[in-house]
C-alpha cells in the first residue's frame, strides 16, 4: 500500500511542473500571436512599396534613371561645368607638356609674298610656350584660308617644339573696274579684293559685268599677239556678250560675238602692215565678217572690204 501511494504521489508530482510548463507555454503562444499580427505600420509598409516600385528589375527604374541622368547632364552642360572642367584639364596638360620642352618655341612661315606674316600668325592663334600637342593645326589651317591673299595653306607640328607654316598664295590675274573700286580677281574670276590699281601696273584692265569670269580665253589670245597686246589697255564686256578692246590714245576696237579670234589675226595684220593706227581712227569695227569699218575722230565712218587695201 505504501509503494501505490508513494508512487501516486511521485506521479502527482511530476505532472504538475508539466502542467505548469504547458499553462506557460499557453499563455505565451497568445502573446507571440499578438505581436506578429500587429505587422510594419503604414511607414513601413510605404517604404516597402516604394522599394518593390523602384526594384532594378522593374524597366520604369531603368527609365527613369536615364531621364535624370539626362537631366543631370543638360544641367552641368548648360552651367559651363563640363566645359570649365575640361578647360581646366587642358590647361594643367599643357602646362605639364610645356614643361617637359613641348611648348611651342618657334613658328616658321614659307611661301607669303603679299601676306603680312603678323597677319598669318594672328590667324594661327598659337601662343608662346603652348603644348604642341594641343595647338589645333586643323583649326590654324581654316583660318589661313580665310585671308584674303591665302589660297591654300599647310600647318604641321614638328616635334619638340616647331610649327611650320607653308602658305600658297593667289595669283592676281587682271584688275576689275567697277562703281565700287577695282578688285584684283583670279584667272577663274574669283575677287580677290579691293586694292589700289597702281600697285599692279602690269595686269589688264577689265570692264563690265561678267568680265572677269570669260576674261582668261580672250586676254591668252591677245597675249600671242605682239602688236596688238602692245597697244590694248584694257577689255570690255560688252552685254555680257562679246569684247571691246580699249587701245591706246582712246582707241576702240569691236569684236564680234563668235569668230572673235580671226578677227583678231586680222587686227594683228592691219597694224603691222597697214599701220592703220597711225592714222586719225577713234574706232575699228570688226564685228563683220567681209569688210571692217574704220571711224575718224570727225565722226567720219571708212568701210573697206576684206582682201582690199585700207
Amino acid at each position: 500500500m505504501r509503494s501505490v501511494r508513494s508512487q501516486t504521489k511521485r506521479g502527482r508530482a511530476t505532472a504538475r511542473p508539466q502542467r505548469q510548463r504547458a499553462r506557460s507555454v499557453s499563455r505565451a503562444q497568445p502573446a507571440r500571436r499578438r505581436r506578429g499580427s500587429d505587422g510594419p505600420g503604414v511607414f513601413g509598409r510605404f517604404w516597402l512599396a516604394l522599394c518593390a516600385f523602384f526594384s532594378w528589375r522593374n524597366p520604369v527604374t531603368w527609365l527613369l534613371a536615364c531621364i535624370c541622368f539626362v537631366i543631370l547632364a543638360g544641367v552641368l552642360i548648360a552651367s559651363g561645368f563640363v566645359s570649365r572642367t575640361g578647360a581646366a584639364a587642358r590647361y594643367t596638360i599643357d602646362q605639364i607638356m610645356s614643361q617637359a620642352g613641348f611648348g611651342i618655341g618657334s613658328i616658321r612661315i614659307a611661301g607669303n609674298h603679299r601676306t603680312d606674316p603678323g597677319d598669318i600668325l594672328a590667324a594661327l592663334g598659337f601662343a608662346p610656350g603652348e603644348s604642341i600637342f594641343g595647338a589645333d593645326v586643323q583649326a590654324a589651317r581654316r583660318h589661313l584660308l580665310s585671308l584674303e591673299w591665302v589660297a591654300d595653306a599647310e600647318v604641321r607640328r614638328q616635334y619638340p617644339d616647331l610649327i611650320t607654316v607653308s602658305v600658297v598664295e593667289k595669283l592676281p590675274f587682271a584688275l576689275w573696274e567697277t562703281p565700287n573700286g577695282t578688285y584684283v580677281v583670279e584667272r577663274s574670276g574669283r575677287t580677290i579684293g579691293l586694292f589700289d590699281p597702281h600697285a599692279f601696273p602690269h595686269l589688264p584692265v577689265l570692264i563690265g559685268d561678267g568680265a572677269p569670269q570669260s576674261a582668261s580665253e580672250i586676254v591668252d589670245a591677245v597675249a600671242a599677239h605682239r602688236a596688238t597686246a602692245a597697244r590694248v589697255v584694257g577689255y570690255a564686256r560688252i552685254s555680257d556678250r562679246r569684247w571691246n578692246l580699249l587701245l591706246s590714245d582712246d582707241v576702240v576696237v569691236k569684236l564680234p560675238e563668235e569668230g572673235w579670234a580671226k578677227q583678231l589675226d586680222l587686227l594683228e595684220q592691219l597694224i603691222v602692215d597697214k599701220a592703220i593706227l597711225e592714222r586719225d581712227i577713234s574706232e575699228i569695227d570688226l564685228r563683220e565678217p567681209d569688210n571692217y569699218i574704220f571711224v575718224l575722230r570727225n565722226g567720219q565712218k571708212q568701210q573697206v572690204t576684206r582682201g582690199n587695201a585700207a
